[in-house]
């Protein structure tokens, strides 16, 4: 491969790996946030363990993601210094809306929730990791409104040979935004719900002692992933009605299979979720399902790297939407072996990166939600009554 197309190889490995932690993210922190309010309210040990067992799961994802955006991070200096250039007065404001706004506070207000047990009174707590979802959703948002604006460059204007900013409301406006976020978080929706039915069949199959904890966890697992499904496909066919329309010109052979197989995928899921529903109460009892719940555990995994991949190959050869191409956007002076050197990197952190982070959490979901480490510290020390449960 030339340099040009080792350097969208690594955006597109670096892109994918990390989004696989983000959406997983999305998709956990409102049920970690359901449940820990559930549990203020009822008081009930289920929904004390279901919350630091899951939570645990969430915090393990989050910590290893971070890493993978600060690749993400240095392999964008590395390769794409043109994109910068022409675009970065447009593209940086929502990226650094993103990091400024919505990932230092939701650092902040996760560390709070982590260290708060048996510390914070009830509602300060539970308002923690309220916020921390709310700030993960704006972090997404910015994300998308970056993203969107390379599909459709929105309240600018090209002046001296660079993009200028005109209309930052029209930038968050933007037509591509409006299906596309929506369709981002009913992805994470789905992801996060599928995991709390994969694992909750694992155990149930084991025939675990811990019944009524992951009889709740499927159930919650499977409405979950059915409203993200239903959403992340109602989107999904708004948002790729773009192609039918020509908007990928001639890209619409490369996009469109990407695009098909997402949506198979999607439908699958589906079905099969829609179908068992009705009886999400009683799936503990139909040990046959488990082995099915457990093997749709990485479809959402997959689709959305594949619902990525066609929104991005669609766009080519353009960075931005007629105004800027790949190859005009690509960093001056780089040679195949850096560019080779650079991926063969990144791609062995990363990897390395989502290994751990499926081992440690392959872990958790074995060991059960007995003995979690999540607030188990603050759980030892005497608490004032103020602070009580």
């Amino acid at each position: 491969m030339d340099v040009l197309d080792l350097a969208r190889t690594q955006f597109a490995v670096t892109g994918s790996l990390h989004f696989l932690f983000v959406v997983l993210t999305l998709g956990l922190a409102p049920l970690v946030a359901i449940m820990h309010t559930r549990w203020a309210i009822s008081g009930r040990p289920v929904h004390e363990g279901m919350t630091r067992f899951w939570g645990q799961i969430y915090v393990v994802n989050y910590a290893l993601g971070i890493v993978t955006g600060l690749v993400m991070e240095f392999q964008f200096g590395l390769a794409w210094s043109g994109l910068a250039h022409y675009a970065g007065d447009v593209f940086g404001a929502p990226l650094a809306m993103e990091t400024l706004v919505a990932f230092f506070l939701e650092s902040t207000f996760l560390g709070l929730w982590i260290f708060g047990w048996g510390r914070l009174p009830t509602w300060a707590h539970v308002a923690c990791i309220w916020l921390v979802t709310l700030t993960a959703y704006a972090s997404a948002f910015f994300i998308m409104v970056a993203n969107s604006f390379l599909q459709n460059p929105a309240g600018s204007v090209v002046s001296g040979g660079r993009m200028m900013l005109t209309d930052f409301g029209a930038l968050l406006t933007n037509k591509a935004l409006i299906f596309a976020f929506p369709h981002v978080l009913g992805a994470g929706l789905f992801t996060g719900g599928m995991v709390l039915v994969g694992a909750s069949a694992y155990q149930l199959r084991r025939r675990t002692k811990e019944l009524e904890f992951f009889t709740r966890s499927m159930r919650m697992g499977v409405y979950t992933a059915a409203i993200g499904i239903l959403v992340t496909l109602g989107f999904g066919y708004a948002q790729f009605g773009g192609v039918a329309e020509g908007k990928f010109d001639g890209n619409v052979g490369a996009a469109l299979p990407l695009a098909l197989m997402m949506e198979a995928g999607h439908l699958l899921a589906l079905v099969v979720l829609l179908g068992m529903l009705p009886m999400a109460g009683v799936l503990h009892k139909w040990r046959w399902t488990h082995p099915i719940l457990m093997l749709m555990t990485p479809l959402p995994f997959i689709v959305s790297i594949l619902g990525w991949a066609a929104r991005e190959v669609g766009r080519q050869p353009w960075m931005i939407w007629e105004r800027l191409t790949v190859a005009d956007a690509m960093s001056p002076g780089l040679t195949t072996g850096m560019v080779t050197a650079s991926l063969v990197a990144f791609t062995a952190v990363l990897g390395l990166l989502a290994v751990v982070d499926y081992v440690l959490i392959a872990r958790i979901v074995r060991r059960g939600p007995r003995e979690p480490a999540l607030g188990a510290a603050a759980a030892d020390e005497p608490r004032s009554p103020a602070l009580s449960y």
